[in-house]
């Protein structure tokens, strides 16, 4: 991955609707270069994939809570991140380090319904305790990071 392929990512991160002759005049190549490196990007896993950001209000999930997930121990990791995974509530998913094993992101419709998704959560097999924190507001989230893509840094490197 050279400058020009990490000039296209952070544009990409900025407008994934951007097209290619678009991402050619901001990096300063044709719209069949960008296309082809886009090509590469993605079959290089380095590009997974876009997405519409859709604000949850909107679509009825107005209470947003992170729940840390303490397991029992004997506990699977991998079949708790499997079951969480099932919960159509849980957005995200992050293995954590600390008391918890995983935080994970919920978004419902009410404060009723967080405690219901809550009480399937603490079901999970291997889940022996839980701890919430319910969102009062977003200040911002999901916006891009380009960091190291400005600098030629790869992945990783921390920029070193």
């Amino acid at each position: 991955m050279d400058q020009l392929d990490r000039k296209i990512i952070a544009e990409l991160r900025q407008n994934g609707r951007a097209t290619y002759a678009e991402l050619g005049r901001l990096v300063g190549l044709s719209a069949s270069s960008v296309h082809e490196r886009v090509g590469k990007l993605e079959a290089a896993g380095v590009i997974t994939g876009y997405h519409a950001v859709v604000d949850p209000r909107t679509v009825g999930l107005g209470v947003t809570a992170l729940v840390g997930i303490q397991p029992t121990d004997t506990a699977a990791d991998e079949d708790v991140a499997e079951a969480l995974g099932s919960l159509e509530e849980v957005e995200s998913c992050y293995a954590v380090a600390g008391d918890e094993a995983f935080v994970v992101k919920v978004r419902v419709p009410t404060v009723d319904e967080l405690e219901h998704t809550l009480g399937r959560l603490r079901r999970i097999d291997g889940v022996a305790r839980t701890q919430t924190t319910v969102v009062l507001s977003t200040r911002f989230e999901g916006r891009p990071n380009n960091t190291g893509l400005d600098r030629g840094t790869e992945a990783g490197d921390g920029g070193a």
